[in-house]
């Protein structure tokens, strides 16, 4: 009996999808995609649809994190030069020059040594009065390092003892004078050579000129020195020992002074003018300052104890002298003015003012000089020239003369070849009438 063969059912045909099926497949995939991928941005959903106004489609992958150095775009990087100019200064010190003019017995070296916390004159000897009498006028430098938070300031005094000590004191200014233009010119020359880099500036920055407080004004004497150094250096009057005076006194010193200055056009240090975006506070501390020219100052080295506080002052029977309180003494004013606020600026004015008038004065001088040397060489070239023309001139002269000379001698020679022809001739004729006859 023959087994029939079962014949597997015919597998169902597949139809193609149609337009609706795939649209709706499609859709479906992709929000399942979107869904996944809005759950690994951390987003919600509602944030992650697209927008049917704007038809922007949210984005597919997280954004990286910013660098902490990329946080602002906008930031090139060149707000760090102060920082740099900082360090280098730094690095590389500054320097300052102040030279202290006065005659003796004002508190020149006092204030000096409370100024920068120093002693400049350990080794100092005060002359006797034979000495003094015929005393003259020197300079004196005196070097000192200070660092102060890791600031370095090299600091050089120039002083000048003598000064205004002698009977005759009419040229006691121009030791001051030659100091400083030695100064400027040891800088031009430096300067103008090969080894511009490592120049040491021993210029001059600031003259504290020292008045005596027991004149009603300035004397003649610190008239000449002011007037001829007014223009070359900054000048800053201090009034020396303030403490002999009091506040009316001292009042009226300063106006009597700034009115003999004004009289005399005599300009003085001029504080530069305040920024509008200062603080309001740097300009009080600026008119203060302006306010208190001529300075009226009391120095002391000695450390009191007054009401259980440490101060440096000056003791008297009938008290004792702050030196750092305002109201007895502008040396607060005098140290904030010339270390912590104006010191720079005393530099640039050196540099930019006085140093430039110098410079110029020497270029003036040099290019003069090239061409008063240039009109010499010009002038010895023509009179050469003239002289090889009078040469040659002299020498055709004498040429002439010579052929003139033996024009004349061969016209002599021809006339007596003349004469002896006519006087042969002459003889032959007598010959021949002797003979005829």
């Amino acid at each position: 009996m023959k087994q029939q063969q079962s014949t597997p059912p015919p597998l169902p045909q597949s139809q193609p999808p149609s337009l609706s099926q795939a649209g709706g497949a499609a859709a479906a995939e992709g929000s399942v995609v979107a869904n996944a991928i809005s759950s690994l941005n951390g987003n919600n959903n509602n944030n992650n649809s697209i927008d049917a106004t704007t038809k922007t489609r949210p984005p597919l992958y997280p954004k990286p994190k910013t660098p902490s150095f990329d946080k602002d775009r906008d930031y090139i990087g060149f707000a760090t030069l102060p920082e740099q100019v900082h360090r280098k200064s730094v690095k590389r010190g500054f320097e300052f020059t102040l030279m202290v003019v006065g005659e003796s017995g004002l508190g020149k070296s006092t204030l000096i040594n409370s100024l920068f916390l120093g002693d400049l004159y350990k080794n100092r000897q005060m002359p006797n009065v034979e000495e003094r009498i015929e005393k003259t006028t020197r300079v004196e430098k005196k070097t000192m390092d200070i660092e102060e938070r890791g600031v370095r300031l090299r600091l050089t005094v120039v002083d000048t003892p003598g000064f205004g000590d002698a009977i005759n004191c009419e040229d006691s200014w121009r030791v001051c004078t030659q100091y400083i233009d030695e100064q400027f010119r040891q800088y031009f020359t430096d300067e103008s050579g090969l080894n511009r880099r490592n120049i040491q500036d021993n210029r001059v920055h600031c003259c504290l000129y020292f008045v005596p407080p027991w004149g009603h004004s300035l004397r003649q004497m610190d008239l000449d020195l002011i007037r001829r150094l007014h223009r070359k250096v900054n000048i800053v009057l201090v009034i020396g020992k303030a403490d002999c005076l009091n506040k009316t006194e001292v009042r009226k010193l300063k106006e009597r002074i700034l009115q003999d200055l004004e009289d005399n056009h005599i300009q003085l240090y001029q504080f530069p003018e305040c920024d509008s975006d200062e603080d309001d506070d740097f300009k009080q501390q600026d008119r203060e300052l302006k306010a208190s020219i001529p300075f009226a100052v009391v120095g002391s080295n000695t450390i009191l104890e007054v009401a259980g506080k440490k101060v440096r002052g000056r003791q008297y029977p009938w008290g004792v002298v702050n030196v750092e309180d305002a109201e007895h003494s502008d040396f607060i004013k005098l140290r904030t003015f010339l270390i912590s606020t104006h010191m720079q600026d005393l530099k640039d004015t050196t540099q930019d003012v006085h140093y430039e008038n110098f410079r110029a004065q020497c270029i003036s001088q040099i290019s003069q000089h090239a061409l008063r040397e240039r009109g010499k060489l010009k002038r010895d070239s023509i009179s050469s020239t003239n002289g090889f023309d009078a040469a040659i001139s002299e020498t055709d002269r004498l040429l002439l003369q010579k052929d003139e000379e033996i024009r004349r001698m061969q016209d002599m020679l021809t006339q007596m070849q003349e004469k002896l022809k006519q006087t042969h001739l002459m003889e032959m004729k007598k010959n021949d009438s002797v003979i005829d006859v």
